[in-house]
């Protein structure tokens, strides 16, 4: 069962680390290139915090975004600014996002994520706290994967092998670090391909942070994962 109060707590902490870490950038430090392709710091920064407010609009039954073109403007719009700003910025909507999740509401509603998306609003928290730990650790600026909370590294390698399964482009696929296991991809029509590794390398590949080398693949080559 989804505890959403539970999840709403490690957003706090989580979102606590990330503005320790945006608080030591300078302006030239926040312009530099993240590790999204195409992504500067401050590109990252803006999206984290447009994305609270986005989230905001899903639990208050609005869409999550106008369009995907205004999405992206207001990211392209928001990431020159000074670290500062970014700062009050995250700051602020990280508090709005957190009004919301406090206020009394139906957890068990259902709601609308972008194209199309529906989710349990219980899960609205977990989704916004894999958007702080992974974008976090996108910034490169010494947050890494293997820092990540166990919990989290848990509770996400089991929401994106979710995400992939019954995927027609990755085949039938047991992913393992040693002590648990999930599978992905199509259902077994052939020998399944069983990755392994450690967690934080296992959580790299599904959420395209890494490109799987240092994991092994036994029973066929690393299948290749579509986007995210």
């Amino acid at each position: 069962m989804i505890d959403h109060a539970h999840d709403l707590e490690s957003v706090r902490e989580a979102t606590a680390r990330l503005l320790t870490a945006v608080a030591a950038l300078d302006n030239a430090s926040a312009a530099e290139p993240s590790r999204l392709p195409g992504w500067s710091r401050g590109h990252v920064l803006a999206h984290i915090a447009r994305n609270a407010d986005a989230l905001v609009n899903v639990l208050e039954g609005r869409p999550m975004y106008a369009d995907a073109q205004v999405r992206d403007a207001d990211i392209e719009r928001d990431a020159p600014r000074p670290p500062a700003v970014q700062l009050a910025d995250l700051r602020e909507s990280a508090a709005r996002f957190q009004a919301v999740g406090d206020a009394p509401a139906d957890w068990s509603r259902t709601v609308e994520l972008r194209n199309g998306v529906v989710d349990a609003a219980a899960r609205v928290p977990f989704r916004r706290w894999a958007e702080v730990e992974l974008h976090h650790v996108d910034l490169g600026v010494g947050y890494e994967l293997e820092d990540l909370p166990q919990e989290f590294v848990v509770r996400e390698t089991e929401f994106l092998t979710d995400r992939f399964d019954g995927h027609p482009e990755v085949p039938p696929t047991r992913v393992t670090d040693g002590t648990r296991a999930w599978r992905t991809g199509r259902k077994a029509d052939g020998p399944e391909v069983t990755v392994a590794g450690a967690p934080a390398d296992l959580l790299g590949w599904l959420a395209g942070r890494r490109d799987g080398s240092a994991l092994t693949a036994d029973g066929g080559p690393l299948p290749a994962l579509p986007p995210l």
